[in-house]
Formats: C-alpha cells, structure tokens, sequence
C-alpha cells in the first residue's frame, strides 16, 4: 500500500496521507509519520459524508 496526499498540499509537508487495501484504511499525519490511525472504509465514507453535509461546522 502506498501513501497518498492531496494534490492540494503541493510540497507542503503539513497535510494528511491516506492508504488502503485489505479491508483497512490507514491515515497519518506527514510531519508524525510513525502514529497511523486505522479505520474502516465505511468508517470514513461516513466521517467524508458528515464533513460534506456541514454538520462539523459548529465546533470551527
């Protein structure tokens, strides 16, 4: 599995990286990249759903 960044970060070294495969999705943050944070892939599609839909925004 490799890690994979936005686009959006360029070569900004302070964003998010994300990998999946074997029913698993792994996050880490570039600048610690020895803690990753394992998940679901539903999981996530749900955290992705509830960021689109603004229902985070009131703790902004």
């Amino acid at each position: 599995m490799e890690w994979r960044k936005s686009s959006f970060s360029a070569s900004s070294n302070e964003c998010i990286e994300v990998r999946g495969g074997a029913g698993a999705v792994e996050l880490r943050e570039s600048e610690e990249g020895e803690v990753i944070l394992r998940t679901t892939p539903a999981a996530i599609a749900d955290l992705l759903c509830t960021i689109k839909a603004g229902d985070l925004d009131r703790f902004a």
